[in-house]
Parts: C-alpha cells; structure tokens; sequence
C-alpha cells in the first residue's frame, strides 16, 4: 500500500533533518582534535623548521624569520589571532620527522616533501604544497660541469634522511652512470665537505643548495646545475587523527594564495574591505557569514595578510633576495602551479 504524505509533512521531515545535519556540523566545528586541544591549552605553536636563510633562519637578534616561518606565524593568527604563539625549533633531518610522530611538534615546516610512504607508513597528513621544488647539484665551477650526468664518477655528498639518497641513486642507475656517494648528517659539515673538497658536488632540494651557496666563503666559486633530479613539493606535514587541525593549515596557506589572485597585500587589505564583491567580503570577514560557518575569528584572514601579507609578498620579502625566481611557484593565473580552492 503506498502512503501519500501531504506536502506540508515532507516539508516539516526536511527541515528536521535539516536541523539535524546543521547541528551535526556545528558540533564537528567546535571539537577540535588531539593536537589542537594541546594547542590551546599549551598556548603556543611547537613548529620544527630547519636552517636555511630564506626559508629559516634565526636573525642576529635570535628571531626566526624566513618563508616557511611567516607560514608558522600565520597559523599563529589563525588560532590565536597573535603572530608571536608559534615557537619555531631547529631540527635536522633525521630528527624532525619522529619527532613529528612522537608529538614533540605540532607541525613540520622544514621543507618535507610529500611522499606516499610518509603518508600511509608514517601517517603523516600534508598541507597544500607551498613551494614546488626538485633535488640540484651543487658543484664547484673549476669541474667544468653543465649538467649532472657529467659527473660521471664523481664523489658526492648526500644528507641522510632525506629523498636525495634514492633520488640521486635512481638518477645515476638510470643513467648508468657511476658515483661515489658520502653519507653526511651534519649540516655544517655537508658545506664543509665540499668546500675542503672531500666531496665533488653535493645534492639536495635546489632550495637548500641556493641558501647553503649564500653560506660558503666564495659563493661564486660554485653553481647549482640547471637541471632537476626529481620533483619535490614542499608542504607543511603534521601528524594523523587531527582533521580540524589539518583545515586550518590547509585554509591558512590557501589565504595567502587566494588573497595574492584578488591582488589583496598587507598594504591595501584596508581599501578591500570597501570591496562590494561578496567574495572577498566574505573572505576578510566583512560578511561573517563564512567565518561562523566554520568557527574562526571573522577576520582570521584579514589579520594573516595585514601582519604576513600575501604569497608574493612572503615569497618576495624571504627569497626573491638570495636571486629565486617564483618559476612553478607563480599564480596558476601566470602559468605557475599554485591554486587556491574557493572560499565559499
């Protein structure tokens, strides 16, 4: 037997459920996971960085400051709505990603790439890539070298704990070509070991190499070779069973990309808030509608462009000075690879 239902109580049924999902979602916003319950009751962010001027460094003054830090400061804002809760710690590559497992950090913004195995055997969940990178050589000029596969039998070093030893043994297997590779911990002794020539050449993320050239003594006795090894998407990392945590990393790097799209800076945010465009008002909480929605101070991003600024601007201020080129890094919009889903 079919029962007809009067329009008024399949109505009256879709609100109920209605009210219920809505409820439901309300309820996920307001509970926060493991690692952002620790968050807030600890007060600060624990952010594992390495040392790379540009990407980060302590300045004279003992300050972190680089690429990757102005990303650890906008989180700050985004939870506490204060640049200055994000408490940045060297680490090596070895040490960072157990210590990222171990809970020791909050989050990783040392320069990981994203890799399937991190993902399923260590667990951990990544942010949006931040800065499109690939393993270089960097080598003496006196080799007289344009591109890696001319260092057939050379002696090159590698940092253990990172995705340059496979990298580099892959590329010379493919080649068949022959090195000899020197395993280094050390970050001060990888540049040691290449400028004493112990080693002839030394492989990391290109991003490393350019900073690590500013460090050695006569930086125009060197070059990092043209070509890449691999690619390298470098993102924030932190560890599984948070997702409220990983949407806020994930919609706080997107902010600086989004914002940088609209043309939105640290200089001109104010005159955006006369922006008639629902968009963007919903964006820099003029419209708190969206901010409600999902539980975040209605000017979170806001407050990260005026004190961080936009992707160009913490590109610009941290690396355009050591001769970076923004390359893959550009807007999608000027053929680059970065992307910001919709705020909406």
């Amino acid at each position: 037997m079919t029962v007809h239902s009067r329009p008024g109580s399949r109505w009256k049924g879709a609100l109920a459920a209605s009210l219920v999902l809505a409820s439901s979602v309300v309820s996920g916003l307001a509970h926060a996971g493991p690692t952002l319950d620790k968050i807030k009751e600890r007060g600060t962010i624990k952010v594992g960085v390495g040392t790379t001027p540009g990407f980060f460094a302590p300045d004279s003054g003992g300050k972190w400051k680089g690429f990757f830090v102005d990303y650890g400061r906008a989180l700050s804002i985004a939870v506490f709505n204060d640049p200055d809760k994000a408490e940045f710690t060297n680490s090596s590559p070895q040490q960072r990603l157990p210590a990222l497992q171990s809970g020791e950090f909050d989050i990783l913004l040392s320069g990981v790439t994203v890799t399937i195995t991190r993902a399923f055997q260590l667990g951990f969940h990544f942010g949006p890539t931040v800065f499109y990178d690939g393993q270089g050589i960097l080598v003496r000029k006196d080799l007289n070298v344009e591109k890696a596969a001319d260092l057939d039998g050379a002696t090159i070093g590698v940092q253990s704990g990172t995705t340059g030893e496979l990298n580099i043994a892959d590329f010379f297997r493919k080649t068949g070509k022959q090195f000899t590779p020197v395993t280094i911990e050390d970050t001060g002794e990888f540049i040691n070991a290449l400028e004493s020539g112990r080693v002839d050449a030394i492989t990391q993320d290109s991003s490393d190499l350019v900073g690590k050239r500013t460090q050695l003594k006569k930086p125009d006795d060197y070059v990092v070779l043209p070509e890449r090894l691999s690619k390298e998407p470098l993102a924030p990392a932190i560890a599984g069973g948070d997702d409220r945590w990983l949407e806020i990393v994930n919609w706080t790097v997107n902010a600086t990309i989004q914002a940088e799209e609209w043309g939105i800076t640290s200089q001109n945010v104010d005159e955006f808030l006369k922006s008639e465009d629902p968009a963007i008002q919903r964006f820099l909480g003029v419209d708190p509608a969206l901010a409600q929605a999902i539980g975040l101070d209605p000017k979170w991003a806001y407050n990260i462009i005026k004190t961080v600024g936009n992707y160009g601007e913490i590109f610009d201020r941290n690396l355009k000075p050591l001769g970076w080129d923004r390359g893959y890094n550009r807007l999608w919009t000027d053929g680059g690879l970065l992307y910001s889903p919709p705020f909406r």
